[in-house]
């Protein structure tokens, strides 16, 4: 177990002074370990090349893994995706903050080392701490903090005794994944994975949100366009990439 400072957020006493120290790390390009709604992450800085080329390297991943990013809004989207088509925005007003990811294009222009052949993870944390820290910073890269292949930490004590020391701090707020965020939605289960970025959306992944809920919310769309819905298919190889980042 390591981490050069460690937050006891878990009251919100601390609350401002975590933030601002969990913030303040990124930007230089560190690791923090942030809590969800379930589980901890390892995040970063989205922009900054060193704290991605650090993420990728402590999960021990390819360099050209793509990032999984937690947003503060539907609004900070705007500012990562190349577009933002009606399906998605219908989406993130149903669901967000929750446990849904939207897989969109992203921005051929921006400076940062997200492959731009691969698709964009992004979702809205429900937890009041990460919210915090993302409305503070902006768009946040981030991944489940243990190895590929091993659970998700849902103690402090479990993400440091994975990743401890590869991250400059720590958010310590208590066991997590033991209530419930939402009454429509199962906090047991990862989040749920739409692909928005074609004319058919698809479910990639059914996760907390159910797909009849992600179904019935589109279906109820009136799409000139012809927007329509497909039911959860087998992973594609982009899919597989993204079920390695961000819950």
């Amino acid at each position: 177990m390591s981490a050069s400072t460690i937050w006891d957020c878990a009251d919100g006493r601390n609350r401002d002074k975590a933030v601002s120290g969990a913030v303040a790390a990124m930007r230089r390009g560190g690791l923090v370990l942030l809590p969800t709604e379930n589980s901890y992450v390892v995040a970063t800085d989205a922009f900054s090349i060193r704290g991605t080329s650090l993420l990728r390297r402590a999960k021990v991943q390819p360099a050209d893994t793509p990032l999984g990013l937690l947003v503060a809004s539907p609004t900070m989207v705007t500012g990562v995706a190349a577009r933002v088509p009606r399906p998605a925005r219908v989406l993130m007003d149903s669901f967000w903050p929750g446990l849904l990811t939207l897989l969109v294009r992203p921005q051929a222009t921006l400076a940062w080392d997200h492959p731009r052949a691969a698709p964009l993870a992004v979702r809205m944390p429900l937890h009041p701490f990460t919210l915090a820290v993302c409305s503070r910073l902006g768009p946040i890269a981030a991944s489940t903090a243990t190895i590929a292949g091993g659970d998700a930490p849902r103690t402090i004590e479990d993400a440091l005794e994975s990743l401890g020391d590869d991250v400059a701090g720590a958010c310590d707020a208590g066991l997590l994944g033991e209530r419930a965020w939402s009454s429509t939605e199962d906090y047991e289960l990862a989040s749920t994975i739409v692909d928005v970025r074609l004319r058919e959306v698809s479910i990639v992944r059914e996760g907390a949100v159910s797909a009849e809920r992600v179904t019935a919310v589109l279906e109820a769309l009136e799409a000139p366009e012809g927007d329509t819905v497909a039911e959860p298919a087998a992973s594609s190889e982009a899919a597989v990439e993204v079920e390695r980042e961000q819950e």
